[in-house]
């Protein structure tokens, strides 16, 4: 298998462009083959969740083939919450049999958050032990276990990061963990705040982690003011300034999803200005169809 298209963007110095599709709560392929029409041309890769906020959906694994066929490179989000190393290390050798060349290892919300409370959890490993795994099955070609890999694995793999978290002073600190783990590009949480962005930034390039792994930037276009004060008020770790909701709510209700579009845009112009950004990473919750405006918006493509 040849280098995915993400990582040969990245290693080329080229500014990425990543997005989000979340699988269905139903078998439908369809759901995810229109998703992915509406990406197509428009970014390098796409991720695909896994099962979010602890809610059932399709599984990953399958609705990222389902992109591929479509011409859209998929990223597999992993969670550990569902499962234990054994399993977690079965997914990523279908991934590379199916063709699925990049990984995004997450640790995954509790399941309290989700439609199964009563679910048990596993978090045999956490997100920075799964990267490490994951590295040492394509690098060393060894399982956790000790023993051998048949054959030759090829995956890119990265993680999430939060700047926007608290305590604040341990988020780059955290970031290093992953970097040292083995991430090789990083996605971040949606970015409003950029003032506290920068500033995270510039912790990131002191410890010199800018050129140690890829960042992209999370961008998230609301939809309207009460998407907006949802985010800043019932999401964790979210930082949406006040300035933002006041400037979305003074535009009417019929026009709050195109200023929506035009915050992602503006975000995205000033992010580009950021030392050590390499990309943004664009989760337009159920909104495919924004994609492509913001991308061309911001002069991507």
């Amino acid at each position: 298998m040849s280098p995915s298209r993400l990582q040969s963007v990245l290693e080329a110095g080229k500014f990425a462009v990543t997005a989000e599709a979340g699988p269905p709560r139903g078998p439908d392929a369809e759901v995810v083959r229109r998703k992915a029409r509406l990406l197509k041309g428009s970014v390098d890769a796409c991720n695909v969740t896994d099962n979010q906020t602890s809610v059932v959906r399709m599984a990953s694994l399958a609705a990222c083939r389902i992109l591929a066929e479509e011409g859209v490179e998929p990223v597999m989000q992993m969670v550990c919450r569902d499962r234990n190393r054994i399993a977690a290390q079965s997914d990523i050798l279908g991934a590379a049999a199916l063709g699925i060349p990049n990984l995004l290892c997450l640790t995954g919300d509790h399941q309290c958050f989700g439609d199964h409370p009563q679910a048990k959890n596993v978090f045999d490993l956490d997100s920075i032990q799964l990267v490490k795994i994951a590295r040492d099955m394509r690098d060393a070609s060894r399982f956790a276990g000790g023993k051998a890999l048949e054959g030759k694995l090829e995956l890119f793999i990265g993680s999430s990061a939060n700047p926007f978290a608290d305590p604040a002073k341990i988020q780059v600190p955290r970031l290093a963990k992953k970097v040292a783990a083995g991430s090789e590009f990083i996605q971040t949480q949606c970015v409003f705040n950029i003032e506290k962005f920068k500033e995270w930034m510039r912790g990131v390039r002191e410890r010199g982690l800018d050129t140690a792994t890829h960042i992209l930037a999370g961008i998230t276009p609301a939809r309207s003011a009460a998407m907006l004060e949802y985010m800043a008020t019932r999401v964790a770790g979210m930082d949406v300034p006040e300035a933002v909701i006041a400037r979305v709510k003074g535009v009417p209700k019929a026009g709050q999803a195109e200023e929506g579009i035009r915050i992602a845009v503006e975000t995205i112009q000033q992010l580009r200005e950021i030392p050590g950004v390499r990309g943004v990473h664009i989760m337009a919750i159920e909104w495919e169809e924004a994609v492509p405006e913001i991308v061309k918006g911001a002069g991507l493509r």
